[in-house]
């Protein structure tokens, strides 16, 4: 029977499981999924499982109305102490019990392909879960773990993501590099500056070759946040006016909008008290039909899908020059004209920080831009142009290299077995 080891990157967007044969030392096949649930709006008393994964969860979504509980972006709850649980059909789920659905997930797709109940897992991690915070590290670890845990994982080792990516590409050499690698995915940008050397794949011992590691809670999804609150909220509302007393015009706050810039602030609106202002907000502005949208856009559950086309978006602008922002749903109408530079204009903060944190992370480990040898970018977010830029501008003598966006940090978490030797 072989022996196998499962390499595991849970991402906030996307999770991917590559599935590495010990004894051949090859990689069996990699499996990538969305990091979705769906919880279905009617509660089956009569079945152990009430929610569907991945692909299957917007399918179910859709064709349920949008009326069930639909969850994303679940990696950046690990390290919110603010959540503790929450409730669904009457069932109390932590961020352990939500991690361990994706998980499980990839477990039971991977041993279904290898016809075993492999146990033994390197599970990838960002080298910050939340921006140097030592306490939010710490719990989201130990979340992580427990996760791994429910999802039947007996022998779990945990690597830097970044890492993991590296030791994909170290693969393709053939000389020794000192390299630098950024991992930008939907929530973090990890970098680790390290040693790679073909003659060392496989190696029991790497610790000496990994120079420097450091990140920021930066991703994909702080881009989608910004796109969305400078073109998407105007058309919820955000500049509508109202008048609660004669002659005494305010403007509703722009607190509420920042609730529909981010997946995980959508439940704000589930209090009797906000939706008691909202109606008034929309009764003072004289039934102002753009509120009447985020009015649409609570009831409906449409979240996902507005944020679906800021991604579709931000994809077509990192292959041309100009696109339309396009959304049609439930007399919910958009269509704007972005052009790369206006994009480029509203992400440039997230994108200057992660500029500045990288300064930051060379000079603070001594690292001289002539001493690498070579960029290694991975994680669907290093595709967006203007990230592009930023590394070709910083580093014009270093060739940018690649892989495949969303499976190699799993596949190198898979070349890590190593760690199982301490």
């Amino acid at each position: 029977m072989n022996k196998f080891l499962y390499g595991i990157d849970f991402g906030t967007t996307n999770s991917a499981l590559a599935i590495y044969n010990e004894e051949t030392k090859e990689i069996h096949s990699t499996i990538i999924i969305p990091s979705l649930i769906y919880f279905h709006h009617h509660f089956n008393p009569a079945s152990d499982q009430n929610y569907v994964v991945g692909e299957d969860a917007i399918t179910a979504y859709l064709s349920d109305g949008m009326k069930g509980r639909f969850i994303k972006s679940i990696k950046q709850i690990l390290s919110r102490s603010t959540f503790t649980e929450t409730r669904i059909h009457n069932r109390r789920y932590n961020a352990s019990d939500l991690v361990a659905i994706i998980l499980k997930e990839l477990k039971d797709r991977a041993d279904q392909l290898i016809g075993q109940d492999c146990r033994k897992a390197v599970i990838g991690r960002p080298v910050f879960f939340d921006d140097d915070n030592v306490q939010k590290d710490t719990l989201a670890q130990t979340r992580l773990n427990k996760a791994a845990q429910i999802a039947g994982f007996t022998e779990v080792r945990f690597q830097f993501e970044p890492i993991g990516a590296a030791f994909a590409y170290e693969k393709s050499l053939v000389k020794k590099e000192n390299v630098l690698v950024a991992d930008l995915g939907g929530g973090t940008t990890d970098f680790t500056y390290l040693v790679l050397d073909p003659e060392k794949v496989g190696s029991k011992d790497r610790k000496n070759d990994m120079m420097a590691n450091g990140g920021i809670y930066i991703g994909g999804d702080s881009f989608d946040s910004a796109f969305m609150w400078e073109v998407g909220t105007p058309y919820f509302g955000k500049h509508t006016q109202y008048e609660a007393t004669p002659g005494k015009v305010l403007t509703v706050p722009k607190s509420l909008f920042a609730n529909i810039c981010s997946w995980e602030q959508m439940n704000f609106f589930n209090g009797l008290r906000i939706q008691k202002d909202i109606e008034d907000y929309y009764y003072f502005s004289g039934n102002n039909p753009q509120f009447k949208n985020l009015i649409t856009l609570i009831e409906n559950n449409l979240g996902y899908s507005v944020f679906q086309s800021i991604e579709s978006t931000k994809i077509e602008l990192s292959n041309t020059d100009k696109t339309v922002f396009s959304y049609h749903k439930m007399d919910i109408d958009i269509d704007e004209e972005i052009s790369i530079n206006s994009y480029e204009q509203i992400i440039a903060k997230d994108v200057d920080r992660i500029a500045n944190y990288l300064d930051d992370f060379m000079l603070q480990n001594n690292i001289a831009g002539q001493n690498i040898d070579s960029l290694f970018l991975t994680g669907g977010t290093s595709m967006v142009g203007s990230i592009q830029k930023l590394f070709k501008n910083k580093f014009p003598h270093v060739s940018l290299n690649s892989g495949d966006n969303f499976k190699s940090v799993a596949t190198g978490l898979a070349y890590s077995g190593y760690l199982f030797a301490d």
